[in-house]
């Protein structure tokens, strides 16, 4: 329970411990911020780690006169971060693929993720692994599930690219302009929900697309 409050803690007020980190530890900041974004996105059993908002909340920090940080550091950087994150879930996925076939559940992994998945690369190809970048959980999954299927690393690693390139550039530009009106410091809670809540869109978008065409069928 006490390891949940410090996680919602950490999330909500991301701009604050920023802000601490950079008093305490300077330049190291960057390599803390690395460290994060690669773990996200790099270890499948740490979907839960702020990703999207800690993009926003360093590019509100890099616009501030201070200079602490630097955007054209921040976004190169945390780009690199989400490359090697997504190529480690990937071979990770690629060499675990034969034993998660020969058994039902691995983890949270069912044997029916794997092949639904599967099914859905199939139909939409490559435009999901940008897709997911987008979508908190789903980003620290896809890698891994790509890797475990079908989809050649060739064909992965160019949306994997063009994923990471928009989801970092994207969302730390919108912190660098907007993260530091009043309004948005003041809320910054809201905000952040704000973000999971656009974030998340797609999923709810999908199941609800699926049962009305389901009931249709």
């Amino acid at each position: 329970m006490e390891i949940i409050k410090a996680l919602l803690d950490f999330l909500l007020h991301l701009d604050r411990y920023l802000d601490i980190w950079v008093n305490e530890y300077g330049l190291l900041t960057y390599g803390i911020l690395f460290l994060i974004v690669f773990v996200e996105t790099g270890l499948i059993v740490m979907p839960l780690l702020p990703g999207d908002s800690l993009l926003f909340a360093a590019g509100a920090l890099a616009a501030r006169d201070t200079n602490e940080l630097s955007v054209l550091v921040i976004i190169p950087l945390l780009i690199v971060a989400a490359l090697m994150g997504d190529n480690l879930n990937y071979f990770v996925g690629k060499n675990f693929s034969s034993l998660i076939k020969s058994r039902e559940r691995i983890l949270f992994f069912k044997r029916d993720y794997l092949t639904k998945t599967e099914e859905y690369y199939a139909k939409y190809g490559g435009q999901t692994v940008i897709i997911a970048r987008f979508v908190p959980i789903v980003r620290t999954v896809a890698p891994f599930v790509a890797g475990a299927g079908s989809m050649t690393y060739g064909r992965y690693i160019f949306f994997c690219i063009a994923g990471a390139v928009l989801w970092v550039t994207s969302i730390s530009l919108l912190g660098y302009f907007f993260g530091n009106l009043e309004i948005v410091k003041k809320n910054f809670e809201i905000v952040v929900f704000g973000i999971i809540g656009l974030s998340v869109l797609p999923i709810v978008w999908g199941i609800i697309k699926e049962k009305f065409l389901s009931k249709a069928a």
